[in-house]
């Protein structure tokens, strides 16, 4: 008896068994704004909870999923990566000649924070400011168009300074140290003849904002004392500093990144009105062109991309590729002598006959005398990039205005280079949102104003456009528009259902597999 209970046991476990693998767990799915609910919300709180619920498929009802998934967005990604601006505001801006006609920014530095419009350089890695100056450029009594003084930076007055020791990893000088305790030099030679900044290292605070909210960020960087500037520098083309943007391990972009405050990318924008914007992480747009970063010598050390024709409206002469840099030092874009000739001469002939300028004080061979008719056609100017990408200069011009303020003569902005590398400088960069992803070793472009349409992907705060400065009159050559036609697409249902009699097929296999196990149990316990 004992045995055969034993059996009819086993029997109702292998049945259990067996029906606990048949069956499928589930619960119904609400959703967050249907009926249901709603009800549950109002019977928590006092029957008050469903008075704001948005009616499903109303505009409401979609801005309020838009706005959770945003915020899960920056749940899941915010905490890591974000973009971000100096904290006096994503704005650069163009003193034109008074300063050399490069683009600036206003930055904040230690603490106490101290104010540097610096120089933007992409040509560079260092951001060095004047410091406990031996020799240095004037801070005062020529820049009257700046709405606050410049200043000199002391570490000594800053409560987060501390100098870089000889022995640091970043200190490219450290041999030259009597003691490994010794505070790092640093001394850096510029492209321009006998210019340079020298100093000691110094780590301090660089004040940031993140571009969602404008949450303040303070980032500790590597920056340059510099107490001693020759050459242009002391003329006042930096006097209160250079923003180096470069791919080395001491810039501010490499900084930011390796830390992890940012995507390893920034962005530049200029407008001819000479205001703009950089952006610290930005990764650009997926509808952007994009062309890959050149190494030299097998290393990226700068931003050198590989232009395969230079086209002067529909001729692209032969032989016209060269290697350029992407510099926002340089005001201007100088070509290889041999594709200077090429491309100058081809140019030349499409002016329709326009009379060089005799009295030509610019830096610029190739000037021409404005027509009272206006200005005459001029060809358009196009870089040409592996992939058949290409890149239409939007105002190779430059201009002259007479005392009356009349245009008098008009200049091709190219000048001649004796070195085989070339150099793309701010004036073929603007009007461009530039986004330069060292993550993927790419330069990105598309047009852009600077203002609007990057107001709608990212909130940054912006000045005012700088007062009194006419808008370029020359005309552009191409406009660029979006498609406005694009539609949100459904979501694709996923799976497949199961056969709505498929339940009550699997309980009755479940009977029919216990019975006959029951029997044959039966049978071979009769057996024995």
């Amino acid at each position: 008896m004992a045995r055969a209970c034993f059996l009819i046991s086993l029997v109702v476990a292998s049945c259990l068994v067996w029906k606990a693998h048949s069956l499928a767990l589930s619960a119904k799915l609400v959703h967050r704004f249907s009926d249901e609910a709603r009800a549950a919300a109002a019977s928590r709180i006092g029957g008050g909870g469903g008075e704001r619920w948005p009616t499903r498929r109303s505009k409401e009802y979609y801005q309020m999923l838009a706005r959770s998934d945003l915020l899960r967005r920056k749940r899941r990604l915010g905490a890591r990566y974000q973009m971000l601006f100096p904290s006096e505001g994503s704005e650069t801006l163009s003193l034109g000649n008074d300063f050399g006609w490069l683009h600036y920014t206003w930055i904040n530095i230690g603490t106490p924070n101290v104010s540097f419009l610096v120089a933007l350089d992409a040509g560079s890695d260092l951001l060095w400011i004047p410091c406990d100056c031996i020799q240095c450029a004037p801070l005062s009594g020529s820049h009257g168009s700046l709405d606050k003084d410049l200043s000199m930076y002391s570490p000594a007055e800053s409560r987060t300074s501390r100098y870089l020791s000889c022995n640091h990893e970043l200190c490219s000088l450290g041999s030259t140290c009597g003691s490994a305790k010794q505070p790092c030099p640093y001394r850096i030679n510029y492209y321009s003849e006998n210019t340079s900044s020298s100093g000691l290292l110094v780590e301090d605070i660089l004040h940031l904002a993140t571009s969602e909210d404008h949450a303040s960020v303070q980032a500790s960087v590597i920056i340059g004392c510099g107490r001693k500037q020759s050459g242009d520098y002391l003329d006042g083309i930096a006097p209160d500093g250079l923003l180096g943007l470069g791919f080395g391990d001491i810039s501010v972009p490499s900084s930011l990144a390796r830390t992890g405050l940012i995507r390893n990318s920034f962005s530049l924008c200029f407008r001819d009105d000479d205001s703009g914007r950089i952006l610290f992480g930005d990764r650009g747009l997926p509808t952007q062109q994009s062309t890959p970063f050149v190494p030299l010598d097998g290393k990226y050390d700068t931003y050198i991309i590989a232009v395969e024709s230079f086209c002067m409206g529909s001729s692209c002469p032969g032989k016209t590729s060269f290697h350029a840099l992407i510099d926002s030092g340089s005001s201007f874009t100088f070509l290889p002598n041999d594709i200077y000739k090429r491309v100058t001469l081809e140019f030349d002939r499409q002016v329709n006959g326009s009379k060089r300028a005799t009295n030509n004080e610019s830096p610029w061979e190739y000037c021409y005398e404005a027509s009272p008719l206006g200005m005459p056609g001029l060809p358009k100017v196009k870089l040409i990039f592996g992939g058949n990408k290409s890149f239409m200069v939007i105002n190779p011009i430059f201009p002259f205005y007479n005392t009356e303020g009349e245009l008098a003569v008009f200049c091709l902005a190219l000048q001649s280079s004796q070195e085989s590398l070339g150099t793309i400088g701010q004036n073929f960069m603007t009007g461009y949102h530039l986004v330069f992803d060292r993550e993927n070793l790419k330069l990105r472009w598309s047009r852009s104003d600077c203002h609007h349409d990057l107001d709608n992907n990212r909130r940054m705060p912006l000045g005012s456009p700088p007062r009194n400065r006419p808008e370029n009159p020359l005309p552009t050559n191409e406009q660029h528009s979006f498609p406005n036609n694009a539609r949100a697409v459904s979501p694709a249902v996923a799976g497949r259902a199961l056969p709505a009699n498929s339940s009550s097929v699997s309980q009755g296999a479940n009977a029919w597999y216990c019975l006959s196990l029951l029997l044959t149990q039966l049978a071979v316990f009769a057996i024995g």
